[in-house]
């Protein structure tokens, strides 16, 4: 019911910045929790951070606070990560999530488990 298309990886050196854009289509996008996912090779898939329908809540792993920013245009049907200060272990396939079915937006949307879709990702390379 839903597609993802992310865009905007690319190559960076350690200290910039790279904003990742998400598109979806399909359902209604301002009543779609949207999450972004990382998966570095040989390790698990990773939450980054995940942003409410109205965009008013957002949540952030650790390792990307105060680094990384996600929001949302509804009217656009697009969620954002803008990244700053990037770090080569930030290095990994970014991927986008949506979670169709939760009610509530909260800790539980850090879960792999809680989205229903999934984009193919994009590649994030940042050179030290």
């Amino acid at each position: 019911q839903v597609q993802l298309v992310e865009s905007g990886g690319g190559l960076v050196q350690t200290g910039g910045s790279l904003t990742l854009s998400c598109a979806a289509s399909g359902r209604t996008f301002s009543q779609i929790i949207m999450g972004w996912f990382r998966q570095a090779p040989g390790k698990e898939r990773e939450f980054v951070a995940a942003i409410s329908r109205s965009g008013a809540g957002t949540y952030y792993a650790d390792s990307v606070k105060g680094r990384f920013t996600i929001s949302r245009d509804n009217a656009n049907n697009t969620v954002y990560l803008q990244m700053n200060s990037l770090k080569p272990e930030d290095t990994a396939i970014y991927i986008c999530a949506a979670d169709l079915d939760s009610e509530i937006f909260s800790f539980t949307s850090r879960l792999r488990r809680k989205y229903d879709y999934w984009g193919q990702g994009t590649q994030v390379t940042v050179s030290s």
